[in-house]
């Protein structure tokens, strides 16, 4: 049976094997480190004597190639989220709290009543999302909306910032419009927030490598692809240090490994080369934060962090388009990050507890106008060689739902053309 090799065990590689497996496919799953997941895991923090995630992620009910993924690996209840759409957000610099709170149906009424929209805004204002949707492509989000007022302030730069990790001014608002579209477009229904219960390791990676398991895949670790040999226009051999595979007819190869490194083992290839990097500090408390129960998560504006998520007596700050501040030696981050964690919530500002600081430099690549331009689709010049991750050319930012459209989108284009491969 032909068998299909995917690189790298992140996301998009574990929703690529899981896609090809379901449909009956020989995979072999490589991944360099010691454990799956990529950005997207848990580990046991040794200082904090907790499990922590090495990153925070926010999806939404619409996000539909991320739900279809967990109902495969049979995650589907490992989200928690409220019945319906609300967004809880506090201004920091002044102390007012809110909470966007959009309505059933496509027909957005909520914009009409201050008690759901942002403080300080009109019904009007929000028609600026349809400049999103005629947005040319080197429009950015501030060409769309400016850069000052209320809701750029309070809607527009976070949601930006989040979506896009990458400053508003600089932001692709082409990338934009299909998160508003497939979410808030559609009504609540479409954008009820959700976040992992227990931890990302084990609702997007433990339950696909035990899906895999069941249907025969092999997964190898310590797996680190040096080259790729190619022959008659088609990948030939697989080189990962002293062991090489050889490809055989009908064999295919999927690449799901960030950019620059990808395009290191493929000659030719285009693939941005810009990045920015993100910031993630967890705060052990002596107690549980005391957030909603189906919502522990708080938008924070005016502070160093945009989002504040809680999980037991852990508390979680993420600052995106954060290059500047990954520069800066961990305990001034901890620092400046718990500050918001205080004046959110009502905690002393003086003594920092114990933490975590995790700087992931390179976390998603620039999605300015530029970057955009320069993802690459699944399909390359050689017959057989597929590739996959948040920053392939899948229409939508490079998010969770990214990654794992760009496996089913590979995975369709693999099934295909089950017939092509080069091999020797």
């Amino acid at each position: 049976m032909p068998r299909t090799h995917i690189i790298g065990a992140g996301v998009a590689g574990l929703a690529t094997a899981v896609s090809l497996a379901r449909e009956g496919r020989a995979v072999t799953l490589y991944e360099a480190s010691g454990q799956a997941g990529g950005r997207c895991r848990s580990y046991r923090d040794a200082k904090l004597g907790r499990a922590i995630d090495n990153g925070n992620h926010l999806l939404l009910s619409g996000n539909a190639a991320a739900m279809r993924y967990l109902d495969d690996i049979g995650a589907g209840d490992a989200l928690i989220g409220p019945a319906s759409a609300r967004f809880p957000f506090l201004d920091l610099r002044t102390g007012r709290r809110w909470c966007l709170r959009p309505n059933a149906g496509r027909l957005p009424w909520w914009t009409l009543h201050a008690d759901r929209r942002v403080p300080g805004t009109s019904g009007w204002d929000y028609l600026s999302a349809l400049r999103f949707a005629v947005a040319g492509a080197d429009r950015t989000v501030t060409d769309c909306v400016g850069d000052g007022g209320a809701l750029f302030e309070r809607f527009w730069e976070p949601l930006a910032v989040a979506a896009l990790n990458t400053p508003a001014r600089a932001g692709a608002a082409r990338l934009l419009w299909p998160v508003l579209r497939d979410t808030f477009a559609r009504g609540e229904a479409a954008c009820r927030p959700r976040i992992v219960r227990n931890g990302l390791s084990e609702t997007f990676v433990n339950p696909a490598l035990n899906f895999l398991h069941r249907r025969g895949a092999a997964v190898r670790f310590g797996h680190r692809l040096r080259r790729i040999a190619y022959v008659g226009g088609a990948a030939s051999r697989l080189r990962f240090g002293a062991e090489t595979v050889v490809l055989r007819g009908g064999d295919s190869v999927v690449l799901a490994l960030p950019p620059l490194v990808t395009a290191g083992l493929v000659p030719g290839l285009s693939v941005p080369e810009q990045s920015h990097a993100i910031v993630n500090v967890h705060f052990r408390l002596p107690e549980p934060a005391g957030l909603a129960a189906d919502l522990p998560l708080l938008g924070l504006i005016g502070g160093t962090a945009q989002w504040l998520f809680a999980r037991g007596d852990v508390v979680s700050i993420t600052v995106s388009a954060a290059d500047s501040l990954a520069t800066e030696p961990a305990d001034v981050i901890a620092r400046k990050a718990w500050a918001d964690v205080a004046a959110a919530l009502g905690f002393g500002r003086d003594a920092v507890p114990v933490c975590r600081v995790i700087k992931e430099r390179h976390a998603t690549f620039a999605q300015t106008p530029e970057g955009a331009r320069r993802r690459h689709g699944t399909r390359t010049k050689f017959a057989n060689l597929y590739l996959a991750g948040d920053w392939i050319d899948t229409g939508l930012p490079a998010t969770i739902e990214s990654a794992v459209r760009s496996a089913h989108m590979v995975a369709h284009a693999v099934a295909g053309d089950g017939r092509i491969g080069a091999g020797e």
